[in-house]
C-alpha cells in the first residue's frame, strides 16, 4: 500500500479538514518565501552592493516570467536605493526587520492553523479504526476464536492500533505538508537558477535509493517485532489466568524463564529496529551537507564564471531556501520510515479486518416462528480440518419439553448446544425450527429466541444490575408492569442470588470486578443464571449451569429452574446425572454420535452406558 492508498483509504470522510489543512500549509510555505526574501536587500545593503545607477523598468514593457522577476527585482533595487539616499540604510534595515518579523509571525500562524486542523483528521481515522476492528472481533464467527489467540486478538487492537497512531498517522500528518513545502520551494529555485537546480535534481535519486533500501529493511524488521510483541501479550495473558496453578505448582521459574526468553529475543529485534530508524536523520542530514558542498562549488562556478548568472546575494538566498528544504525532506524520509514501520501493523490488523464470516446471514430473511419444534436431521460436524466431532446427530425438541445432553467429556455435547445458536454452521446436515433452517433466520432474531448459561460464568467488569440486565433493552417497558429494578431482582429470587447481593456493600450497584473475580464461583453462576431468567426466552440452553454451585444452592437453583423450564423448551448439558433425572429426554452422547435417549428409568434399566454414568458417580 503506497502513500496514495493510504489517502483513499483513511482521509475521505474528513476531507474538508484536509483541503484546510492544504491550503494553510501552501500559505505557510508562502509566505516563508516572502520572509526569506528580506535577506537580499539586506546584504546587498550591509556589503554595498546596492548599485547606484540601477533604473527602474516598466513592467508593461517585459514579457516572459524570467524577465518580469528580473524586472520586479530591479524596481525593488531602486526603491531601497531612493529610501537609503532619503532616510539612511539604519531606516531601511529598521523597515526590513519589522518585514520579516510580520511575515515571520503570518507564517507560524498560517503553520498553525495547518496543524489545527489535521487534528481532528488524526484523531477520527483512530477512532475509525479501533471503531472497525472491535466491530469486526464482535461480528466475527466462534470458529475464529478458536484457531487465533486470545493474546493475539488484543495485541492487534491495541499494540498495533497504537504502531499505526504512532508512525502512519504521525506519518500523514508530515507528507500533507512537506511534499507542498518541497515542491513550492523546488520551483522557487529553478526560478532563481535552473542550472544550478537540474544539477542538484541530477545528484538526488542516489540519496533517495539509499534511504529506500533502508525503509524496506525497516518494514520486514517491524512485522517481526510485532509478531513478539504478540507473543509477550499472550504469555502475560496465560499467566494472569492461571496464576492460581502456576503458584500451587510452584512453575514460577519456568514462566520466568519462558517470559525472559521472548523479552530478550524482541529486546534483539527492537535494537535493530530503533538503529535502523535512528539512521533515517543523521543519514539524510549527512546526504544534505553533501549536496550543499556540491551546490557551493557549482553555485561559485555561475557566480565568478565570465558569464555570471546569479549574484552573491541571490545565492545566499538560493543557499537558505534550499537549506529549508533539507529539514522537511528529513521529516520526509523519517515519514517514510514511520509509514514502512507501520504498515507492518496495518497488515496485521487488516487481516482482522479482512477475515470472512463462514456464519452467513440470508439474503431473504424469514421470521423466526417457534411453536413446534427443534430438529437436528443428520448433523455432522468438525472444526476446521480436524476429525468429525458430532456424527450423524438427529434429535428432535419438542417445544416444551428438557432434553438432557449426557456422557463423558470431550464427547461433543457443548458443540450440539452451540449449532443451535449458530456460533458453528454444521459441514453436513440441518438444524431447523419448525421445519426450517435454522440458517434462513437472521442470527440476531434467532439468537434472541434464547437464553445461554455457559458452564464457565461470563461477567463484565460492571455493577450486579447491569450484569443481570446485559441480555435485555432497559429503554423498553419491564415485563409485568414491573420496573426493571424489581425485574431484576426478582430474576435474582429465582437464581437464588439475591440473599448475597443484598449482603454486598452497594447491594444492586456494587461492581464485581473483572470476570466477576470479586464474587465465588458460585455466585458468578447463580448471577449468569439470573441473566438468562430476566430475558425470559422461549429457549434455555444449560450448559452445565449448576457445576459452580455448592449442593444447597444447586437445589434451591434446581428448583428454581424446574419452575422455570416448565414453560420453556430447554437443552441442558449436564455432568452431575442427579440434576437430569426428571428430563423429558435424556440423549447419550459418546464420541460424537448419540448412542442411547430415553428417561431416566427407561436408560437406566438398559445397563448401557447410561447405567454404567450413573454407577460411577454413586
Amino acid at each position: 500500500m503506497n502513500f496514495i492508498s493510504l489517502i483513499r483509504r483513511f482521509v475521505p470522510p474528513y476531507r474538508g479538514y484536509m483541503v484546510l489543512n492544504i491550503v494553510f500549509n501552501l500559505l505557510s510555505t508562502i509566505l516563508s518565501l516572502f520572509s526569506f526574501a528580506a535577506i537580499i536587500p539586506v546584504l546587498r545593503i550591509l556589503f554595498g552592493l546596492s548599485a547606484s545607477d540601477v533604473e527602474r523598468v516598466a513592467l508593461s514593457e517585459v514579457s516572459g516570467l524570467q524577465e518580469m522577476i528580473a524586472a520586479l527585482r530591479t524596481n525593488m533595487y531602486c526603491l531601497f536605493n531612493e529610501q537609503i539616499a532619503l532616510h539612511g540604510s539604519g531606516y531601511v534595515l529598521l523597515g526590513l526587520g519589522l518585514f520579516l518579523i510580520v511575515m515571520t509571525g503570518l507564517k507560524c500562524g498560517a503553520a498553525w492553523l495547518a496543524n489545527y486542523f489535521m487534528v481532528p483528521i488524526r484523531t477520527g481515522v483512530l477512532r475509525d479504526l479501533r471503531q472497525q476492528l472491535y466491530s469486526k472481533v464482535l461480528s466475527l464467527p466462534m470458529g475464529y476464536f478458536t484457531e487465533a489467540r486470545r493474546g493475539d486478538v488484543i495485541s492487534r487492537m491495541t499494540n498495533d492500533v497504537g504502531e499505526v497512531e504512532a508512525s502512519i498517522m504521525s506519518a500523514l500528518d508530515i507528507l500533507f505538508k512537506d511534499p507542498l513545502m518541497i515542491l513550492v520551494y523546488l520551483l522557487t529555485l529553478f526560478v532563481i537558477s535552473w542550472q544550478l537546480t537540474l544539477f542538484v535534481l541530477l545528484l538526488m535519486p542516489m540519496a533517495i535509493f539509499l534511504i529506500g533500501r533502508l525503509g524496506r529493511s525497516l518494514k520486514r524488521a517491524s512485522k517481526v517485532g510485532q509478531e513478539q510483541n504478540t507473543e509477550i501479550l499472550s504469555a502475560v495473558d496465560e499467566t494472569l489466568l492461571g496464576l492460581r496453578v502456576v503458584k500451587g505448582f510452584n512453575a514460577q521459574h519456568k514462566l520466568q524463564a519462558r517470559f525472559t526468553a521472548l523479552t530478550n529475543a524482541a529486546r534483539a529485534t527492537f535494537n535493530r529496529i530503533n538503529r535502523r530508524y535512528y539512521l533515517a536523520h543523521p543519514l539524510s542530514e549527512f546526504l544534505g551537507t553533501v549536496l550543499i558542498a556540491i551546490i557551493l562549488w557549482f553555485g561559485g562556478l555561475l557566480i565568478l564564471g565570465d558569464h555570471a548568472t546569479i549574484d552573491a546575494a541571490t545565492f545566499i538566498y538560493y543557499l537558505v531556501i534550499f537549506y529549508s528544504i533539507i529539514n522537511p525532506a528529513k521529516d520526509l524520509s523519517k515519514a517514510s520510515y514511520g509509514i514502512r514501520r507501520g504498515m507492518a501493523s496495518l497488515e496485521r490488523i487488516d487481516a482482522v479486518l479482512e477475515t470472512q464470516s463462514n456464519i452467513h446471514e440470508p439474503q431473504e430473511p424469514k421470521p423466526v416462528l417457534f411453536d413446534k419444534a427443534i430438529a437436528f436431521n443428520h448433523v455432522s460436524f468438525a472444526y476446521q480440518a480436524e476429525r468429525e466431532v458430532l456424527t450423524d446427530i438427529s434429535l428432535s425438541i419438542q417445544k416444551g419439553q428438557t432434553v438432557a445432553l449426557v456422557g463423558q467429556s470431550g464427547g461433543g455435547k457443548t458443540t450440539i448446544t452451540d449449532l443451535l445458536p449458530r456460533f458453528y454452521d454444521p459441514q453436513q446436515g440441518t438444524v431447523t425450527i419448525d421445519g426450517t433452517d435454522i440458517r434462513e433466520f437472521l442470527t440476531h432474531d434467532l439468537r434472541s429466541l434464547m437464553g445461554i448459561v455457559c458452564q464457565e460464568p461470563i461477567l463484565f467488569n460492571d455493577t450486579v444490575y447491569n450484569n443481570i440486565t446485559f441480555g435485555v433493552d432497559t429503554s423498553l417497558p419491564a415485563p409485568n408492569g414491573l420496573t426493571w429494578e424489581q425485574a431484576v431482582e426478582q430474576a435474582a429470587r429465582v437464581a437464588n442470588a439475591h440473599h448475597f447481593i443484598e449482603q454486598m456493600p452497594e447491594g444492586y450497584n456494587t461492581m464485581i470486578g473483572d470476570r466477576g473475580s470479586r464474587l465465588s464461583g458460585g455466585q458468578r453462576q447463580r448471577l449468569s443464571i439470573a441473566r438468562a431468567i430476566l430475558k425470559n426466552p422461549p429457549i434455555l440452553i444449560l450448559d452445565e449451569a449448576t457445576s459452580a454451585l455448592d449442593s444447597e444452592s444447586e437445589r434451591l437453583v434446581q428448583e428454581a429452574l424446574a419452575n422455570v423450564m416448565k414453560e420453556r423448551t430447554t437443552l441442558v448439558v449436564a455432568h452431575r446425572l442427579s440434576t437430569i433425572k426428571h428430563a423429558d429426554l435424556i440423549c447419550v452422547v459418546h464420541e460424537g454420535r448419540i448412542v442411547e435417549r430415553g428417561t431416566h428409568d427407561e436408560l437406566y434399566a438398559r445397563g448401557g452406558y447410561y447405567t454404567k454414568l450413573v454407577d460411577m458417580q454413586q
